[in-house]
């Protein structure tokens, strides 16, 4: 149950931060890119992206799982440029 809970979770922040570096190149409304960085910001600082991120370094997430998310400096950087 734990692995389909982190698979999920995945899914959505990479949704999260596709939006993101899709909305650093475009005009979407402010509110919602502050929305979605916010709930990538807690992600990454609740420990819960380090876990995905271990899980993947163990080959625990499908070869098809879209993770950019989980790149270790992609999210870090796509958060401190965006607004």
């Amino acid at each position: 149950m734990k692995k389909l809970t982190a698979i999920k979770r995945v899914c959505r922040m990479e949704r999260y931060y596709c939006e993101l570096i899709m909305a650093s190149k475009s005009l979407i409304k402010r509110k919602t890119i502050i929305r979605k960085k916010h709930i990538l910001e807690e992600y990454m600082i609740s420990g819960l992206w380090l876990k995905d991120y271990e899980l993947d370094e163990k080959g625990k997430f499908p070869d098809s799982l879209k993770r950019g998310v989980l790149s270790e400096d992609g999210l870090y950087n796509l958060l401190s440029k965006t607004i």
